[in-house]
């Protein structure tokens, strides 16, 4: 998009206070995210959760110099002003505006699963023979789509947009803003339908996005699906695929047999080429790309050379440690440009001042000179102090870059330059195409080499507080807590991202978490609910809060804050003791302690207590009893304090099934992981944890020979046995070996023989047909974190905690 502000204000009805000429090509919605600054604008949205508003002095503190809102702040007068009535439809009207002056043919795509890489693979076959613009990620919500469509420039011929709901009526206010050419309907299933009544309504939804659409591309293995779009769509053209042979397309062979290439019916013609991957959902969105190609008249043998040169949709960004002390932020999944934007969006989340970016050539684009000029605008806007090119393209333009600038024509002559080993408390980004192996970069640069990783998915983590945030009222408070090093996940790393993503509070269990927390940047206020009594210096010293349980901590932390010389009051947290019976207050001490309150220099930030059962239904009476307690003796201090405290008792179990005693904050923990005990919401859950790692050596192992320590193993049959290199003092208890335990390859299980060993353990594949080094799952889906915890006959929270510190912990973002 290219609008003065004046035009943005015109075609949305808008009213502008300031500069009416500025040009505006960027809309941004975040503060924390902004790459840009140059000809963007800074958009507030208010939702019924949070307001956009209370960041506009973000925004214009980092050079923002338009803010749209529906509130209009005079003492940002430095700033031009456009006054909008709902910053949403705002967003969707200057969007429908913008489609409506370019003249291409759009494919929009919805569905409960595969949209994404419906997408994404439809772009990777259509960009060299299309100007082709698509939805940037995942971008498919009433925000999402009207952002993907401010994209479209006059160079595009083909638009491709994901579409996607999470309640009825949101489709209507879509479908009025963007009507496709081409409607496609991958897989739909339960995801995205707990807002719905039924399946019915959920597809009737759904299909309401074809309306006004020449062609639909839908899945008609759903025999509902099928007959919803050819009662209301019969005078359309309609491409039914799926695995069942009355779809218009569909594999003719069975898929299953991998000595075969897969063989697809269309229409009455018949081609075949190789797969390789052949889950049912890949070989879905195969044929859906196929439908897709052939309605764009590619001859069978384009198809093929197309379908094989499709690369697998990493749409992920990594982080891990790196050698002196730099952090790395490896994407090297993808590379265009709508990825280099949200790369750089990525990296403003971290505290880190120093950055360096590692940048191959791009693979995709046909006008270089032009995407190299806009990737060296869009690269200096991010103040990186290094930026080191590789490739012949892209190195012819290093005077175009602001930042010190090195070149290289492959990657493995960065590596043997030795200028990273001179890279110290850097950020450093890896953006690189496949073909260049940038991954041998962060190979080069991390910490720990540890085949056996913990992956951590923040984007998920993200999605499970959310999910517990829609169960209570907008301004309730929620701390999460990063006791325990996270739980097992990490420590400043998890923390980091909450802040960023303004968590009230966060919660650890002794000083010394904290201040690590506070040494690597953590500003939020943090709780110690420990707080010993040789920590008490350093707890003042970082501006921690202490939990005050007793009388004996209330005088001795007193003490300290007097030998110190603290002048302001300093904040506590006053634990109760409700049914627990481990810390706390009871009531008849209640007034003692607000007698001795009144003659210290303390101020009491929050009450609290702490619930024994609340993930129990059949001791729901003790929680309720419990909450009673509290609410009584909470209140008594609330009404005899000067200030108004925040009263807090909900555990994660809590928030879910006592929603209606939130008082003023909850507390979240192991619901961040994605683990319930409420069946229903854990079927909303992600899982953000992956323990995992690869096979060292199969070995063949005859009957009657014996595996591992003590000849504990010996099979009544010759057999397989593939070597992992994880044990016990990575955090794999040993009563789990012996058949008690079992790891997942290509989602199937596969038990644990032998004794565990400290750094590896022996699994029976039989004659499952595997390679050495291949991926091993010890839990994320099959085995699950609460299957693997059944199998260690403990709770999910102390397999977490249990996972070494040796195991290199990777965060993404997916």
């Amino acid at each position: 998009m290219n609008y003065t502000t004046k035009q943005i204000a015109e075609i949305t009805n808008s009213q502008i206070i300031g500069d009416e000429n500025l040009h505006i090509k960027n809309i941004s919605y975040d503060s924390r995210n902004l790459y840009s600054v140059t000809n963007s604008a800074f958009l507030a949205i208010n939702t019924p959760k949070n307001s956009g508003e209370k960041y506009i002095h973000s925004a214009v503190d980092k050079g923002i110099r338009v803010i749209i809102s529906e509130t209009y702040r005079p003492e940002f007068e430095q700033v031009t002003w456009i006054i909008v009535e709902n910053s949403i439809l705002f967003l969707q009207q200057l969007a429908k505006f913008h489609l409506a002056q370019f003249d291409l043919r759009t494919i929009g795509i919805t569905g409960s699963n595969g949209k994404t890489i419906v997408k994404e693979w439809l772009y990777q076959t259509m960009f060299h023979d299309y100007a082709t613009v698509k939805s940037p990620k995942s971008f498919n919500s009433q925000l999402g789509l009207p952002l993907s469509l401010l994209e479209i420039n006059k160079k595009h011929q083909l638009g491709i947009f994901e579409v996607g709901i999470s309640k009825p009526g949101e489709m209507n206010i879509l479908e009025n803003l963007f009507s496709p050419n081409i409607g496609i309907l991958t897989h739909i299933g339960a995801a995205h339908s707990s807002n719905f009544d039924s399946l019915d309504q959920l597809i009737d939804e759904k299909i309401l996005l074809f309306k006004d659409s020449e062609i639909i591309i839908y899945n008609g293995d759903n025999e509902l699906v099928c007959n919803k779009i050819q009662q209301l769509y019969s005078s359309k053209k309609l491409i039914s695929f799926g695995f069942k042979n009355h779809n218009n397309i569909y594999i003719k062979n069975d898929w299953k047999d991998r000595t075969q290439e897969i063989t697809i019916q269309h229409l009455g013609e018949e081609f075949s080429f190789p797969v390789h991957q052949r889950d049912e959902a890949t070989l879905s969105n195969v044929l859906c790309v196929v439908s897709v190609l052939k309605e764009f008249d590619f001859e069978n043998s384009k198809i093929i050379e197309k379908l094989n040169a499709l690369r697998s949709v990493e749409m992920r960004l990594e982080s891990v440690n790196g050698i002196r002390n730099n952090l790395i932020i490896n994407d090297s999944f993808n590379l265009d440009l709508d990825s280099l934007k949200i790369a750089f969006q990525h990296i403003n989340e971290y505290n880190k001042s120093h950055k360096t970016l590692i940048l191959t050539d791009f693979v995709e684009g046909k006008n270089a000179d032009q995407l190299y000029q806009e990737v060296a605008t869009l690269t200096n806007d991010q103040n990186f102090e290094s930026v080191f090119l590789i490739g012949e393209e892209i190195t012819k333009l290093q005077n175009r870059f602001s930042a010190k600038t090195f070149t290289f024509n492959n990657t493995t002559e960065l590596i043997e330059s030795l200028y990273l080993n001179q890279i110290e408390n850097n950020l450093i980004l890896l953006k690189g195409a496949r073909k260049f192996e940038i991954d041998k970069v962060k190979s080069y640069l991390e910490l720990q080499k540890h085949d056996t990783v913990l992956e951590v998915n923040l984007n998920a983590i993200l999605h499970n507080i959310n999910l517990h945030k829609g169960l209570l009222k907008p301004e309730t408070k929620m701390m999460a807590m990063v006791k325990a090093y996270s739980y097992g996940l990490g420590g400043y790393e998890i923390a980091e991202f909450l802040q960023h993503h303004h968590i009230d509070y966060l919660g650890v269990a002794y000083a010394d978490e904290g201040v690590d927390l506070r040494k690597n940047g953590i500003t939020t206020p943090i709780m110690v609910m420990n707080p010993e009594q040789h920590s008490y210096n350093i707890i003042i010293d970082y501006n921690l809060e202490p939990e005050i349980y007793s009388f004996r901590v209330l005088e001795l932390f007193n003490e300290k804050l007097i030998q110190k010389g603290i002048q302001n009051r300093y904040p506590i947290h006053i634990k109760l003791e409700t049914g627990m019976h481990r810390l706390g207050f009871k009531e008849d001490e209640l007034s003692l302690l607000l007698e001795k309150l009144k003659t210290m220099n303390m101020k009491v930030k929050s009450i609290f207590s702490h619930l024994s059962s609340s993930d129990d239904d059949s001791e729901k009476a003790y929680t309720l009893e419990q909450i009673r307690i509290f609410d009584r003796n909470s209140q008594k201090l609330v009404d005899a304090l000067e200030e108004v405290p925040i009263r807090h008792i909900l555990n994660t179990s809590g928030i879910v099934n006592f929603a209606n005693y939130q008082f003023d904050m909850v507390r979240i923990g192991i619901g961040m992981v994605g683990i319930s005990a409420n069946e229903e919401i854990k079927k909303q859950l992600k899982n953000a944890v992956s323990f995992k790692t690869v096979i060292s050596q199969i070995s063949e192992v005859k009957e009657g020979e014996s595996v591992g320590y003590n000849r504990k193993f010996k099979p009544l049959e010759n057999t397989r046995i593939a070597t992992i290199p994880v044990g016990y003092a990575d955090g794999i208890p040993r009563l789990i070996g012996n058949n008690a335990g079992f790891v997942g390859i290509r989602k199937n299980l596969f038990p644990i023989v032998g004794n565990v060993c400290m750094d590896m353990m022996m699994i029976n594949i039989g004659d499952f047909s595997v390679k050495e080094g291949e991926e091993v799952i010890i839990f994320n889906s099959n085995p699950s974190l609460e299957d693997f915890a059944t199998y260690c006959k403990t709770i999910p929270y102390e397999v977490l905690t249990s996972i070494s510190r040796r195991v290199k912990r990777i965060y993404i973002k997916d």
